[in-house]
């Protein structure tokens, strides 16, 4: 049993709030009705002593830890009598931890824009009760909205309206099998290897890089990378949070007078896409179904918009197309240049001298292209992986060919001009679906600093050397950047 004098004196230095947390964070370990009627710490310890978590000090050195009390931890301090060994150490849910986190991030005017979201779901009564993201997490898992296992509702919400938010649920979801990793120099006690690998537990939740991996050595129980900040002459600079806006617009279901065929599988691209960049740090915006007038107004409200606080604009295009243009539903034309044309330096100041990339998943022609001299193996290799896989054509009509001449425009085309690109009825289109993976190889390389370019080259070559109905397909990317431009998780 630890000693009620020191408790007291944790008691007496914790504010109601902090109480409040430390009840939320308790709640698989002791029956919500029952810390309904906390009042302050030491009710709290009571019931902590009931279920035996108060035996050592290993859970109570979590709670505190996590709600950034570590001054308190002094009081937990032993004399030289070695702490009471016990069978079990009770370790902290994980899954609280990580919604303490986007508690502790959230800020006022995002909870109030998470309580409207919910409004509907948890109903008017409910809400108003609701004082912190907390209580709001609480009342969505009264209405099984939320559980450890259950989490896309929360991480759609959050994608709303703080990507940074929805990338810690990501982050939880992809490293909860990790930190079995962690090793403790041999020469600690068990008592010592509780404290520490606690410590450490609760650190890979909060602070879990993006690429899942923890840093650690035999000498040091956790060690963090630094890197230099980037050269403003050679690197486009990107500092804000979030980036900037990435703007989806996803044709895939035309009208019928168009003579268009659904292109079944796009719902795949804008998926792929949104769980991306938004791990990139853009705030995502979808657009479903324009015609091309509306595609033009779409395009148009968005180059008059105020990009002063943005690094960056990224604008995906995933439609039918032929050389020069892309098709919106109606099966009308809108030219690439009156995509990027809006945001141009002259067009959009805040803009200038910003990346801007642009992806288009559509045909540029009518022709199929065929390799001249293919590797047997790879060949089959690809013939046998996509013998299950039913690929369609973007396809339409040519017109003329036209890329912005303005600075810090990239263009990325699904495939070169005369010729169609390929769509996979099930998983997506070849390109997207390509770029996607080496934007995450990239961004999860913590030592490297792959620029988009290189990126690009990497996505070239994979498509290229697949076959898609015994056709192949080139990609090719068109840019007047001025610097190198990488992109990271953030």
């Amino acid at each position: 049993m630890m000693d009620r004098v020191k408790l007291s004196r944790i008691d007496e230095e914790l504010d109601s709030s902090e109480v409040a947390e430390l009840c939320f964070l308790c709640h698989d370990v002791v029956k919500k009705k029952q810390l309904e009627g906390v009042r302050d710490a030491k009710d709290l310890f009571l019931k902590l002593e009931e279920k035996d978590l108060l035996s050592n000090y290993s859970f109570l050195s979590q709670l505190l830890e996590t709600i950034r009390r570590p001054d308190l931890l002094n009081l937990l301090e032993t004399d030289s009598r070695p702490p009471q060994e016990t069978g079990a150490n009770p370790t902290l849910s994980a899954y609280r931890v990580m919604l303490y986190k986007i508690y502790e991030d959230m800020t006022r005017e995002n909870f109030e824009k998470m309580k409207f979201l919910l409004n509907d779901k948890l109903g008017k009564r409910n809400i108003e009760t609701c004082d912190t993201a907390l209580d709001l997490f609480v009342e969505m898992e009264k209405a099984d909205l939320l559980s450890n296992t259950k989490l896309t509702e929360l991480q759609t919400i959050l994608q709303e309206f703080d990507q940074q938010l929805a990338s810690t649920v990501q982050r939880y979801r992809e490293g909860l099998s990790q930190p079995e990793q962690i090793r403790l120099p041999p020469h600690f006690s068990m008592d010592d290897q509780v404290c520490v690998c606690v410590n450490i537990f609760i650190y890979y939740i909060l602070n879990l890089p993006e690429n899942g991996e923890p840093v650690y050595s035999d000498a040091e129980p956790l060690q963090t990378k630094s890197s230099s900040p980037p050269d403003e002459t050679e690197y486009y600079i990107l500092n804000h949070n979030p980036r900037g806006l990435c703007v989806v617009i996803n044709n895939e279901v035309f009208e019928e007078a168009s003579g268009l065929k659904e292109r079944r599988g796009s719902h795949q691209d804008e998926s792929t896409l949104r769980s991306v960049f938004s791990r990139l740090g853009f705030k995502m915006v979808v657009h479903k179904n324009l015609t091309a007038k509306k595609m033009r107004s779409e395009i148009q409200e968005l180059g008059a918009t105020d990009f002063f606080n943005h690094d960056a604009l990224v604008v995906c295009v995933l439609s039918h197309g032929e050389k020069g243009s892309v098709f919106g539903t109606d099966g009308l034309e809108v030219s690439l240049r009156e995509l990027t044309q809006p945001f141009t330096s002259g067009n959009a100041p805040t803009l200038a001298r910003k990346p801007k990339l642009f992806f288009i998943q559509a045909c540029q022609g009518s022709d199929f292209q065929r390799g001249a001299i293919p590797c047997p193996v790879k060949q089959r290799q690809e013939e046998k992986k996509n013998e299950q896989s039913v690929f369609e054509d973007d396809a339409g009509r040519v017109t003329v060919e036209t890329i912005p001449h303005d600075a810090d425009f990239l263009m990325g085309m699904a495939t070169v001009p005369e010729y169609k690109s390929f769509r996979n009825t099930s998983t997506g289109s070849i390109y997207i679906q390509e770029l996607c993976r080496q934007l995450v190889r990239s961004a999860s390389k913590s030592s490297e600093n792959d620029d988009i370019l290189t990126v690009l080259t990497r996505v070239n070559r994979e498509v290229s050397q697949g076959d898609y109905q015994r056709k192949k397909q080139m990609p090719e990317p068109k840019y007047t950047l001025t610097k190198k431009l990488v992109l990271k998780f953030v």
